[in-house]
Formats: C-alpha cells, sequence, structure tokens
C-alpha cells in the first residue's frame, strides 16, 4: 500500500494548482506530476503528497472540521488504489461533501486521483502538424485595421482656435 503524504507548504500547494483539475459538486481537485529530482525537506519526494482547502465558505468551524473528517476517512479508503507516482494533489471542498452519501465521496476522490494524476500523453504527429499562425487581435481581415489610411486617430497635438497648442 502506497503511502500518501501531507502537502503543507504554500508553494506546493500553488504549485498543484497549474497542474491538470477534476471537478464534482462536492469537491475539486488539482494536481500536478513531479519531477524526479525534486526534495522535500531535504528527503527526495517519493509518492503522492496530498493536502486538503475547505474555506470559510463552505461552513463554520464545526462543518469544515467534519468535511475535512470524512475526506481524510475517504483517502484512507483510496489508499490501496491510489496511483504510485509522484504527484502533488490539493482537494478543495464544497459544502455538497458535508452530507454526500460516504462511497459517493470514496468514487469522486479516486476519479480524481487517477485523473489529475495521469502522464501527459505524447501526441502522435506532432512534427507533421503545421505550426499554428500567431492570433491576431481585433482589426479588419486586411490587416490594417480601422486605420487603414495612415491617419492617426488623434492628433498628435491639441490645436486652440487661435493656433496656439496646449502643454
Amino acid at each position: 500500500m502506497p503511502t500518501i503524504g501531507r502537502l503543507r507548504r504554500r508553494l506546493d500547494f500553488l504549485a498543484a494548482a497549474q497542474g491538470r483539475r477534476f471537478h464534482t459538486e462536492r469537491m475539486s481537485a488539482q494536481g500536478r506530476l513531479r519531477l524526479p529530482d525534486e526534495t522535500r525537506d531535504g528527503a527526495p519526494a517519493e509518492g503522492l503528497f496530498l493536502g486538503f482547502t475547505i474555506t470559510k465558505r463552505v461552513g463554520h468551524a464545526t462543518e469544515r472540521n467534519r468535511i475535512r473528517r470524512r475526506l481524510r476517512s475517504a483517502v484512507a479508503a483510496v489508499a490501496a488504489d491510489a496511483p504510485a507516482i509522484g504527484a502533488d494533489v490539493v482537494v478543495i471542498a464544497r459544502r455538497p461533501a458535508l452530507d454526500a452519501p460516504f462511497e459517493s465521496l470514496v468514487a469522486d476522490l479516486r476519479r480524481a486521483l487517477h485523473t489529475v494524476t495521469r502522464p501527459a500523453s505524447p501526441r502522435s504527429g506532432d512534427a507533421s502538424r503545421p505550426s499554428p499562425s500567431p492570433s491576431r487581435r481585433g482589426g479588419s481581415r486586411s490587416g490594417r485595421g480601422a486605420n487603414a489610411g495612415g491617419t492617426p486617430p488623434f492628433p498628435s497635438t491639441s490645436k486652440a482656435p487661435d493656433g496656439s497648442t496646449d502643454g
């Protein structure tokens, strides 16, 4: 049975937020695969590391703690099936996790772990695929934009009625 470590540092939570995502009505999961040479507290980081985020928006402290306890026991139930891959995963709980059947929490967590820790599949035919053209930002299809005549949209200096310039 693989051991599941605990995410403790804010930087690890932020790094996981840059990875893949999985959403259900009871939770969201964010995860990233770690590089093989990454370390945690001076030791090589091996296996799965998990963190929970349960905001005050979900409910009062007793409700948040109850959700956290339910999610921890769901992690214990899923630990045997957890992928044995170096990854950081953050589970963000939502209010329905408080009253949801425990089996649905376990099923959601199992699907979330497999989704966010899935290795990136190599794309076939990347070399033969043409590179995407640079994006156009507004303007007309001719590429000249609204100012095709060459005159600036606003005068470079403003002139008063008597011919003098501001400034």
